[in-house]
């Protein structure tokens, strides 16, 4: 093993580290000391999965620990609010090419707040996102009138939407292709199958999954760290701990409207400027909710997190 280098952080398990200098996958244990830790972050993991970092050997043992020394600039990243209203953060992973934000329908029901929250932080941040509906093998009346429902509100918004099955491979095959070359990222709600996808995209790989809950519907957590994972057919994906809430960190009240695509394609009419999208006459994008081009629920979701922004800067 080298004696010092340039790699990517692969695993994140709160103290410890896995790096490989990719697209090798020769993952080794690192650390991280005081200075690099608190060095200007506020988040509550400083170093995260996706990170491009500089290392060293601490002695000329080839099995000891590697030391992190530097954490280059990233080119994008998802964070979340760490705690509903807390004014901590916490980077999910970082430098993507792609992120893959699985939902279901039920079993559990993932809830649109949560999905649009996701949404507006990959946009801030310029990562192409794929909604990827899981699940579609459970076939109901009702359950497939809301997947109609789900699928038509994203796509149009400007999303792309995958209707999939881990169960019956229905959909896999698209997966594989978009995350063939890119580091993608699959993170959604526990218990939506995002072990059960990579799974069924590498079966090689036999991620523990978990059944749900059924006195509550919920999923219970079967990835308990962060973590990145080679894929037999190329590229590399990170599965994450699924997660709880999803509170906005470092978004502008007056830039949130810009983050819905279906709103930026207007907004440049609104008579005033800046625009609200709230009370102002001449509004473009009040129009276009009036007119069916925009969905009330989508707007809806705005002025929620609109309040949000503004009543907890």
């Amino acid at each position: 093993m080298k004696k010092s280098g340039t790699a990517i952080v692969v695993k994140h398990t709160g103290s410890h580290y896995l790096l490989s200098e990719l697209p090798a996958w020769e993952p080794f244990a690192a650390v991280i000391r005081g200075k690099v830790r608190l060095a200007g972050s506020h988040a509550t993991n400083p170093v995260a999965v996706g990170d491009r970092v500089d290392y060293h050997l601490e002695s000329d043992d080839p099995e000891g620990m590697a030391v992190i020394d530097k954490i280059y600039p990233r080119s994008n990243y998802i964070i979340r609010r760490s705690v509903n209203l807390s004014r901590e953060s916490h980077i999910i992973a970082a430098n993507l090419d792609r992120v893959f934000l699985v939902v279901t329908i039920a079993f559990p029901e993932v809830k649109r707040a949560f999905v649009d929250r996701f949404l507006v932080t990959c946009e801030a941040y310029r990562i192409p996102v794929t909604l990827v509906v899981n699940k579609t093998d459970i076939r109901t009346e009702a359950l497939e009138a809301e997947t109609a429902d789900f699928v038509a509100l994203y796509r149009a918004a400007g999303y792309e939407v995958l209707e999939v099955s881990a169960r019956t491979g229905e959909g896999v095959s698209q997966l594989k292709e978009r995350c063939r070359g890119a580091v993608s990222l699959i993170s959604g709600i526990s218990g939506v199958g995002k072990s059960s996808l990579i799974n069924a995209m590498d079966p090689s790989l036999s991620l523990r999954t978990g059944e749900i809950s059924l006195s509550h519907l919920q999923g219970k957590h079967t990835t308990t760290f962060y973590e990145m994972h080679p894929l037999a057919s190329g590229g590399f994906i990170i599965d994450t701990p699924g997660i709880r809430g999803f509170g906005l960190v470092d978004i502008q009240p007056e830039e949130l409207s810009t983050y819905f695509p279906e709103m930026l394609r207007v907004m440049d009419d609104c008579r005033f400027k800046p625009c609200t999208h709230t009370h102002e006459p001449g509004c473009a994008v009040k129009q276009a909710v009036d007119d069916g081009r925009i969905a009330p629920e989508r707007y809806n979701s705005y002025l929620g997190m609109l309040e949000e922004e503004t009543k907890y800067r």
